[in-house]
């Protein structure tokens, strides 16, 4: 068996020894004599052995387990002078300054005021006193995921500030006053600028919108201005082409968001229609064609957005739950469960409840003559109910599968003089257009933006040939 011998120390201890002393001889001087015209400085004294005597050092570390990657010297500190003839000596530290009387928290989903408060180390009572405070504080409650609140306490910890930043538009703030909390509502108003964009349907409208860089209320929007010609479940064809002026609003040269479209223009099918949005002497604003004819109708085409045809009008069909022949006298438009329903025209609720095989539907009466009605309904929109006048495009249900029902969709029925007629192939009745009394003025609108409209295009189309 063979033994190995300890090799002695490179560098006596006793070098150590009297380094350690000198250090802490410095150490004392700097205390006890401190220089009055010295400026407030930060000295980083290192005191460095040879390179023997960091080999012993680290044979030591290495003998007891402990790494010695990236540890700080034992010798290093810093030694802080200033005016006021007082001097610290303080370990060299990397670890970054935490103030605990400011807390910036983000909201996480899940999350309360109540549990808000908790993480920024407030009570209860703090936040009953803020919540108790005014009726506009309680619009903290309102919390978003991703929400930031900057929270700032007082030397005893109690609250003093809370900001946060709900939108680009849009900040509140909380502060403690010498009566209590005020709360404070900040509104930024935009900038209004007008953009341009085209686009060709490929594969759907919402795709190629957002292709074109149309957000989704957008894109509803410029559905709704054409949906008294256009059925989008139906008529939307692989190279049709849309284009509009739009509202674009801007906080510092960034865009926050959208306003209305001033024109546009969809070709379906080869066919173009035209939209101009016009607000009239009394303030009321609307779309008409480029002519001055308006875009709304009596009635809607779809009483459900982008939603898939699944039965058609019929007086031979197979009743996929009964299996006999029965005429289906309306049209099936197949959607999610809760998609919302659209009333096709202004009118009267004539009934709202449940009605046999149809389950929970709606019927309503439009003047003399035309009758819709909308049946397999999952529930009723809030006001809805038999005698409620309702409004055209106004939500009054949501899609479901009530009654003689084999999947989520709406059945849609509409009659004119008591008779079903197929709602797809009936004429819509037209809405008066533009006042003669305006019309001079509407052109001097329309004629503008349509014009805009074509001349932007043409620089589009000849900037993506190059």
């Amino acid at each position: 068996m063979t033994s190995s011998t300890k090799a002695p120390p490179l560098y006596p201890k006793s070098h150590i020894l009297a380094a350690s002393g000198v250090a802490a001889v410095l150490s004392l001087a700097l205390l006890v004599f401190p220089s009055r015209e010295v400026e407030a400085q930060k000295t980083l004294i290192n005191l460095d052995l040879d390179n023997s005597a960091e080999h012993a050092l680290q044979q030591d570390d290495n003998a007891s387990g402990e790494s010695t990657t990236n540890k700080p010297s034992p010798f290093a500190v810093t030694v802080e002078s200033d005016n006021a003839d007082t001097q610290r000596v303080k370990t060299v530290t990397d670890e970054p300054k935490v103030d605990p009387l400011r807390h910036s928290i983000r909201v996480q989903s899940g999350d309360t005021l109540s549990t808000i408060f908790a993480k920024a180390g407030l009570g209860a009572s703090t936040l009953h006193e803020v919540l108790n405070s005014s009726k506009d504080a309680k619009q903290l409650t309102r919390l978003k995921v991703g929400q930031v609140l900057d929270f700032k306490l007082d030397s005893d910890g109690q609250l003093k500030t809370i900001n946060s930043k709900i939108s680009d538009l849009e900040s509140i703030a909380l502060a403690r006053g010498d009566k209590g909390f005020t709360f404070k509502r900040e509104v930024i108003k935009p900038d209004v600028e007008t953009a341009y964009t085209r686009g060709v349907i490929n594969s759907s409208l919402f795709l190629s919108a957002k292709r074109a860089g149309l957000s989704h209320n957008l894109t509803m929007d410029l559905a709704n201005v054409f949906g008294y010609d256009i059925d989008f479940a139906m008529d939307i064809r692989e190279g049709d082409e849309f284009e509009l002026i739009y509202e674009k609003k801007v906080v510092s040269g960034k865009q926050v968001g959208t306003g209305n479209i001033l024109s546009a223009r969809f070709t379906n099918r080869g066919k173009a229609f035209t939209a101009v949005r016009y607000t009239n002497k009394q303030g009321n604003s609307s779309y008409y064609n480029a002519n001055g004819e308006s875009m709304r109708k009596a009635f809607i085409r779809t009483p459900v957005d982008f939603a898939r045809i699944s039965s058609r009008f019929s007086t031979g069909r197979r009743h996929p739950v009964l299996n006999k022949i029965r005429a289906h006298k309306g049209v099936d438009y197949a959607a999610p469960r809760g998609t919302p329903i659209k009333a096709a025209g202004d009118g009267r609720a004539t009934l709202a409840g449940r009605s046999g095989g149809y389950g929970n539907t709606v019927v309503i009466q439009h003047g003399q003559r035309y009758r819709t009605l909308y049946a397999h309904m999952n529930g009723f929109a809030k006001g809805v109910r038999t005698g409620s006048n309702v409004k055209q495009g106004q939500i009054i249900g949501y899609v479901g599968t009530t009654g003689l029902s084999t999947g989520p969709h709406l059945h849609y029925e509409f009659q004119v003089n008591g008779v079903h007629v197929d709602p797809l192939s009936q004429k819509l009745p037209m809405a008066d257009p533009i006042a003669k009394s305006e019309k001079a003025r509407f052109m001097q609108i329309s004629k503008p933006l349509m014009a805009k409209m074509d001349s932007e295009r043409s620089t589009m189309l000849a900037l993506n040939q190059r």
